[in-house]
């Protein structure tokens, strides 16, 4: 009910209008893996994440961000009920891999953000797991770190378009995959550069920390100059799985 009253008390313009007809330019498009290896984790529950996610996508397909609108994951997808077919799938609770009604819903946003983080649209909410390592990287494509934690409703996802031009999301699935696109009606000035530096494992008293920054360069796409680089996330996050084959050093 407080996020609820937050929502009418900001006046904040929100995204709810979609459209299946593409817009003009191709900004950027990414693909992430809806199975991976992730130790002990029940297989069944990886199962229910994608059975989750094929009822959140629709909901959040073809949505257009119009010039001083907000896109709230929540308002578009809502409460993920039993109710409305949702199953128990993979979630993050207290800081270890647990399960819950709609698990897995993480997995979308994580998309979307990073999606959102080669565009200047602005990130005006974001939470993420609290500086913990919970599982072994297999297939990486993105920087540790810089993915999403959401809870209806209590953790959103949300972005603001304070440009001229109007974004579009597009979220759909194949066998194996969940694959994004973002497209404009505009072309952008400027590409953007995600990248980690500095990144080690080190040995702390109380376990195994995972280290690094996380930059991104904007950079002119005709000369190709970069014109600013911005620190989006130190790194310092305990590992909670098998670290035998770990390169680590001594802190």
């Amino acid at each position: 009910m407080v996020r609820h009253l937050k929502n009418i008390i900001s006046k904040e313009k929100f995204a709810k209008t979609k459209s299946p007809v593409d817009l003009p330019y191709k900004i950027f498009s990414h693909t992430s893996l809806m199975r991976r290896k992730l130790g002990n984790v029940d297989k069944a529950l990886q199962e229910n994440k994608v059975s989750n996610l094929s009822l959140a996508v629709p909901l959040v397909n073809g949505i257009l961000i119009g010039p001083g609108e907000t896109f709230s994951f929540w308002k578009l997808v809502g409460n993920t009920s039993i109710a409305k077919g949702y199953k128990a799938g993979l979630s993050i609770k207290m800081g270890s891999p647990s399960k819950d009604i709609g698990g897995g819903m993480c997995q979308l946003t994580n998309l979307i953000h990073w999606m959102v983080l080669h565009t200047p649209l602005t990130v005006t909410e974001r939470h993420h797991h609290d500086q913990l390592d919970l599982f072994p990287d297999f297939k990486r494509q993105v920087p540790f770190g810089i993915g999403t934690s959401i809870v209806y409703n209590y953790f959103d996802y949300r972005f603001k378009n304070n440009t001229s031009a109007t974004y579009q999301i597009f979220i759909y699935q194949t066998e194996e995959d969940l694959c994004g696109e973002l497209r404009a009606d505009e072309n952008q000035s400027y590409v953007y550069h995600i990248y980690t530096e500095h990144e080690f494992f080190s040995k702390e008293e109380d376990g195994i920390y995972r280290n690094g920054t996380i930059y991104r360069e904007t950079i002119n796409a005709n000369t190709n100059v970069c014109i600013e680089k911005e620190l989006l996330q130190k790194n310092h996050a305990k590992v909670t799985y098998d670290t035998t084959n770990l390169i680590i050093q001594n802190s």
